[in-house]
């Protein structure tokens, strides 16, 4: 599971809403300059909280021309910048992602989060090399942040430095005992090692964390069935692609950073007759009409 784009975590949001007051402006400037600049700036933060919300609920399209207009009005807050970075990120638009970004390390080089919003930029362009210094450097500043971590991780498994991405997943799950995805992706390296009940042990422990993770609980299931425990394998996989059927789709898995061994494995079960038989009936069920109902008597 990686993070191609590090999210507008939910402290951010809430330390936009808690932004201090523009300062005023020095007594030589005149009264009414001072007014419009302050008013011009809270304007901004209040833009800025708004871009926030409507990130939460993943209304990308509604907060970054938000976010744009904030960064005009309160050029100067790092937080506002970082912001914009991270929507410019979500939306691809990695030139001015990351020249966002610059801006705000300019204003506030002691930001960690802006570290690692500029990792997953170059993450994102299959820089890896240079995600990982940026990874580095953000948890310098923030050596606790699991999330971080993760995202080194990610990283040094995209350059096949596998035991360094062990080590960054298992610093992640100790910082976070519910951290999942890092257990899921030791997971993935272990299967393609060979390890297989190393690998089954880490998916259990990930869908014992969270019974909706789909992404576990189906290489739970496609390991099982590979093992012979082939009922329960069936069972686990139909609940799997019910929670969320994107994987089915081998493209998606190999985003998602499974290796050859598991894509190989996981094909010839999602051929399955019962598997495939679950896909169609979900399929229908989705693109079944609402009934309309009867009008009372």
């Amino acid at each position: 599971m990686p993070k191609y784009v590090r999210l507008i975590s939910f402290l951010m949001i809430c330390s936009l809403w808690s932004m201090p007051k523009a300062a005023n402006a020095q007594a030589l400037i005149p009264h009414t300059l001072q007014l419009d600049a302050t008013k011009l700036e809270k304007q901004g933060l209040s833009l800025a909280q708004e871009a926030a919300q409507l990130a939460q609920f993943q209304q990308v399209d509604l907060a970054l021309p938000r976010a744009r207009l904030a960064s005009q009005l309160a050029p100067g807050n790092d937080k506002v910048w970082l912001l914009l970075g991270g929507l410019q990120l979500q939306t691809k638009e990695f030139d001015g992602a990351i020249a966002s970004l610059k801006k705000a390390q300019s204003i506030n080089p002691k930001n960690g989060d802006i570290l690692f919003a500029l990792g997953s930029a170059n993450f994102q362009q299959k820089n890896y090399q240079a995600a990982v210094v940026n990874y580095q450097d953000g948890l310098k500043l923030k050596p606790n942040d699991p999330e971080g971590l993760f995202d080194l991780g990610n990283a040094y498994y995209l350059l096949g430095r596998l035991p360094d991405a062990i080590a960054q997943y298992d610093k992640a799950v100790s910082q976070d005992k519910k951290f999942w995805p890092a257990l899921n992706n030791i997971g993935l390296i272990n299967y393609e090692q060979g390890n297989i009940p190393e690998a089954i042990k880490r998916w259990q422990s990930a869908v014992t964390l969270d019974k909706q993770a789909a992404e576990p609980l189906l290489a739970l299931a496609v390991a099982l069935y590979t093992k012979g425990d082939r009922q329960q394998a069936l069972t686990l996989g139909e609940a799997a692609l019910r929670i969320d059927s994107r994987y089915a789709n081998l493209n998606f898995l190999k985003e998602n950073l499974w290796g050859d061994r598991l894509l190989s494995d996981t094909k010839k079960f999602l051929e399955l007759p019962r598997i495939q038989a679950a896909l169609q009936q979900r399929e229908n069920s989705s693109s079944a009409p609402t009934p309309r109902k009867q009008p009372t008597q």
